[in-house]
C-alpha cells in the first residue's frame, strides 16, 4: 500500500521502517528536551498523512524508551485527519529522561480497522466468559 506524506516543516524527518518486515515506522523528535519524572511532553513531527478510509495510524511505544519508563498516551489518527502528527509521551519512571533532536520517540503503525454500526439491544447473548474481567482467569 502506498500512502501520501506531506512535510509541514522543512527539517522534519519522515517516519521510516528500520528493518525489512517491521510493522512500525520509527518517528523522530525534532527538538531536544528533558522529560522529568511524572511529566508529559508532546513531540510534533512536522508531517501529515493521507491514507484510505478503513485504516488508522496508531502511535505506539518504542521498546528502547518504554523499558526506561516512557509511555505513549493516546495516539490514534483517523483516515480523515490531515493535521500534523505528534507523539504524547509521559515519563512514568523516577528519573528524568533526555531526548535529543533526531532520537526515535515512537513508532507508527498503519492498520486496517472495521467501521461498525452499533445496534442497541436490551440483552446480550450468554458466553462462557460472561462478565468476567480483570483476573477472571486466575494466576495459574
Amino acid at each position: 500500500m502506498r500512502i501520501k506524506v506531506k512535510k509541514l516543516k522543512e527539517d522534519a524527518k519522515l517516519p521510516k521502517y528500520h528493518h525489512p518486515g517491521d510493522v512500525g515506522m520509527d518517528m523522530y523528535a525534532m527538538e531536544t528536551v528533558t522529560i522529568n519524572s511524572g511529566e508529559h511532553y508532546r513531540f510534533w513531527h512536522g508531517f501529515a498523512l493521507e491514507f484510505p478510509f478503513g485504516f488508522a495510524a496508531v502511535v505506539k511505544d518504542k521498546s528502547s524508551i518504554s523499558k526506561v519508563g516512557l509511555h505513549t498516551m493516546g495516539g490514534v489518527f483517523d483516515a480523515g485527519y490531515r493535521g500534523e502528527y505528534n507523539t504524547h509521551l509521559v515519563n512514568l519512571s523516577d528519573k528524568p529522561y533526555n531526548v535529543e533532536a533526531g532520537d526515535k520517540v515512537s513508532q507508527l503503525l498503519i492498520t486496517p480497522v472495521e467501521i461498525v454500526e452499533l445496534e442497541e439491544v436490551v440483552e446480550l447473548s450468554d458466553s462462557v466468559r460472561g462478565e468476567g474481567g480483570f483476573g477472571s482467569t486466575g494466576k495459574k
